[in-house]
């Protein structure tokens, strides 16, 4: 899904409440849960009941460190969520974008769509840090990535789901593959559709994941293109509403303030709901590769935006799935990879 980073006003912020579940109260999902957990289709080799005997307290602990950092910061549980995504799409879904430089790593951390933009780095450390301190070298840094992105939606509002584990993590990173396997902002829909067919993922994936974006914010050097020179022609995307456009103006000027940042989603934007593809009806898509599932006019994409525009539960299922569908990338199973004791060196 390519969520980068808002407007002083942005710190509204609500917990929400969910059934009672087996691993943390409150909400509905644990190792086998029947709460309002979605999705059932699991990859060979990862299953939800991964950890119940070896570290029964995983997801308590996940969810404790996520409260508390998501509170603190509602922006965090966008990182997380594409920090996931960015994982999953180089390599697998391996914990690869979390290690750092070394003499036999260069990290994906330095690609073009993470360097200065991906973050939630260190809540994914103080996840590892107290996983290590209660089950030492169990719990993969992969799972963890997993874990985070599953929780950061149900704190935001969004929906649970029953989330396959077992992955391993990678003893290498590939720094060409951050750069050129990672949806750009600027995509095209043939773009998009191309990197989500090589990874196993279809069309509902495409426009559900997209949906991720109903949370966070993005640079203005992601979207100072459509303000400025769209097509070469030093003109405007025509397609931008146009209050919305010079909205935007206001916030990313024509030179500088690449750093300055907009929401993804401006109605709602630390709220996990469907009025991202609501906005994407009203022209008001922030990035290129967020319009583009309307304005690219593939029949079915357009057909699915305007489905989960007026359908919350539908977008909330297939979001369920497609997590599931994305979370099963090239995992490393068995023994493939290993546990890392620190997340951002191999062992």
């Amino acid at each position: 899904m390519a969520m980068s980073k808002l407007i002083p006003c942005l710190v509204v912020f609500a917990l929400f409440s969910f059934d009672v579940g087996v691993a943390h109260p409150g909400f509905g999902f644990g190792w086998g849960s029947k709460g309002p957990s979605i999705g059932r289709t699991f990859s060979s080799g990862l299953f939800p009941q991964f950890y119940q005997f070896s570290c029964p307290q995983a997801d308590e602990i996940v969810m404790t460190v996520l409260e508390k950092a998501i509170a603190r910061n509602p922006r965090m549980a966008a990182s997380l969520l594409r920090l996931h995504f960015h994982d999953c799409f180089v390599q697998g879904c391996d914990a690869s974008i979390l290690l750092d430089d070394s003499a036999t790593i260069r990290s994906e951390k330095n690609a073009g769509p993470n360097k200065n933009s991906i973050k939630g780095f260190e809540v994914i450390d103080e996840i590892k840090a107290k996983l290590e301190q209660v089950c030492p070298q169990i719990v993969s840094c992969a799972d963890i990535l997993a874990l985070a992105a599953r929780g950061s939606t149900i704190l935001s509002g969004g929906p649970s789901w029953e989330l396959p584990l077992g992955r391993r993590d990678s003893t290498t990173a590939s720094l060409n593959g951050a750069n050129t396997n990672i949806p750009a902002p600027n995509s095209t829909i043939q773009n998009l559709l191309t990197m989500f067919q090589r990874k196993g993922l279809n069309q509902e994936d495409l426009v559900s994941l997209s949906g991720g974006h109903t949370i966070g914010v993005a640079r203005c050097t992601t979207f100072k293109q459509r303000l400025y020179n769209q097509n070469g022609n030093n003109q405007p995307d025509e397609t931008l509403e146009r209050s919305y456009y010079y909205g935007l103006r206001s916030i990313c000027p024509p030179t500088g303030g690449d750093n300055n940042i907009s929401p993804l989603d401006l109605a709602s934007p630390a709220r996990f709901d469907n009025t991202y593809f609501k906005l994407i009806l009203w022209g008001k898509g922030l990035l290129t590769s967020d319009q583009v599932l309307l304005t690219g006019n593939v029949g079915n994409i357009v057909e699915l935006v305007k489905a989960y525009a007026e359908d919350e539960s539908l977008f909330f299922e297939q979001f369920a799935k497609s997590m599931v569908n994305m979370g099963n990338i090239q995992p490393l199973t068995g023994i493939n990879g290993e546990i890392r004791k620190n997340c951002h060196v191999i062992n």
